[in-house]
């Protein structure tokens, strides 16, 4: 009896198990945010994107471009050609050069060949370049560099028949140049433009220029304010790093030349009338203090402000340049002209205490004679000619209206006579009263500063 009702409840059992197992089924239609990227992903395999024609033609799908042409065989030549199409600045201060250029790579990938009746090739845009392998060229030395994305990115792809592709980029880019200054301004530098694949060393990629020193051509309207470029020539060589070897390197030199007029007109030019400017202070009386020492204070400040001009605009470099010799020696002139006028006043002022005791007037106090009263109001004093104190008190403007009035008058002769011997006298009179130095000062200084020029232009030119 007990069993057949347990066979019984089996029975039950089971015909309740069959009649809810579709029910079973509700965990595959939930609602939980796993389950919905599961079904996401599930739609995504069975409707693929459908390739590109571009991308069956080319067979893109087919090939890993991860991996360069040939990998794990012999290095891949990758050839390069330049076009300079402008120099955009020069900067000393930073010690870095601007430049724009059409940078061009050809190299032979078979994975990218495809059947042409015509056997012509075909041209992409950018967007084709995140999906084949390019050369990673990079500019050594750079500071910054972009690619012209105006309108479009500046990236031009040609892909040929037989897999040879022509990969071209339109970049600015500002590199270091290593200067030197110690010949600025008459100097010339020379700068360099480094072209370096980042990965591949000389076992994997193998650069060089394309039409070996014709791979390097240049606008022909290139001009700079500064620099007049004198040549451009392309270069490899070979560049070591410890850890990772051997690397082929391209140089794209070239030598720039600086114009040296505008620093004649800026900087040469005004040293040169200040030392000459200097010169003036021989010439006059050495009794007139205030002149002489004006004019020397004067140019001394003139040349220390065209010196901070210059130097304000170089870098600060810790050897000397070629205009720091020219501006330092002109000052050097200038401040000597000042103290040879300190040697003439100390040395007048000996010379005068000197006659003073000879005479006996040991009080010190002496009467202006006529050349120290030149020395302060500018006109000449001759107390033994006909001149009363009257005639001189107004200065030298009424000396002119007299000697205009006296060459109207045929009858006042003696007047005319003495007006006469008194012009012929000052020159005379005004030499006898400069001291020995300043007689020699007019010779020596000019000479030495030409002579000084003479070696200076003939050294650095």
């Amino acid at each position: 009896m007990c069993l057949a009702e347990t066979n019984k409840f089996i029975f039950i059992i089971a015909q309740i198990y069959a009649n809810t197992k579709p029910s079973v089924r509700v965990p595959f239609i939930t609602t939980t945010p796993d389950r919905k990227r599961e079904i996401k992903m599930r739609k995504l395999d069975s409707t693929k994107v459908r390739p590109l024609k571009y991308e069956q033609l080319l067979r893109i799908e087919d090939h890993d471009f991860a991996l360069r042409p040939g990998f794990g065989g012999s290095p891949i030549p990758v050839g390069i050609d330049v076009q300079v199409e402008s120099i955009d600045s020069i900067s000393e201060v930073d010690m870095d050069f601007t430049m724009t250029l059409y940078l061009r790579h050809y190299w032979k990938d078979e994975r990218l060949s495809f059947r042409s009746n015509k056997n012509k090739s075909m041209t992409f845009d950018g967007r084709l370049i995140k999906k084949i392998w390019v050369p990673d060229v990079f500019f050594v030395h750079s500071k910054r560099s972009f690619i012209h994305d105006t309108t479009v990115e500046n990236i031009m792809l040609r892909v040929y028949p037989d897999g040879n592709v022509l990969f071209s980029l339109r970049i600015t880019v500002s590199a270091m140049c290593f200067m030197d200054f110690s010949r600025f301004p008459l100097d010339t530098q020379n700068c360099s433009l480094e072209l370096e694949s980042y990965a591949y060393n000389e076992d994997d990629l193998m650069l060089y220029w394309k039409h070996g020193n014709k791979s390097l051509s240049t606008d022909e309207h290139i001009s700079l304010s500064q620099f007049f470029i004198e040549e451009f020539s392309a270069s490899s060589g070979l560049a070591f790093y410890s850890s990772t070897g051997w690397y082929n390197r391209l140089f794209i030199n070239f030598a720039l030349r600086r114009h040296i007029f505008f620093f004649v007109l800026q900087s040469y030019f005004p040293a040169m009338l200040m030392v000459m400017l200097s010169w003036v202070s021989f010439w006059i009386d050495r009794r007139a203090v205030p002149a002489r020492v004006s004019l020397g204070i004067t140019t001394v400040l003139t040349m220390s402000t065209i010196m901070t001009g210059v130097s304000a605009s170089m870098p600060q470099v810790s050897y000397i340049k070629a205009v720091d010799v020219y501006l330092w020696i002109s000052f050097l002139f200038v401040f000597l002209s000042v103290i040879e006028y300190a040697a003439v006043n100390y040395l007048t002022t000996i010379e005068e205490r000197k006659q003073l005791k000879k005479r006996g007037k040991a009080s010190g106090m002496y009467s202006i004679d006529a050349v120290q009263a030149m020395a302060f109001d500018g006109c000449f004093h001759d107390t033994d000619v006909d001149m009363d104190l009257t005639g001189f008190s107004d200065g030298c403007e009424e000396n002119e209206t007299r000697a205009g009035a006296a060459s109207l008058s045929n009858v006042d002769t003696p007047r005319i006579k003495r007006k006469r011997s008194l012009k012929g006298n000052v020159g005379r009179i005004i030499l006898q009263n400069n001291h020995v130095i300043d007689t020699y000062s007019r010779i020596i200084f000019p000479s030495v500063y030409i002579v000084f020029n003479f070696f200076y232009w003939g050294l650095y030119i």
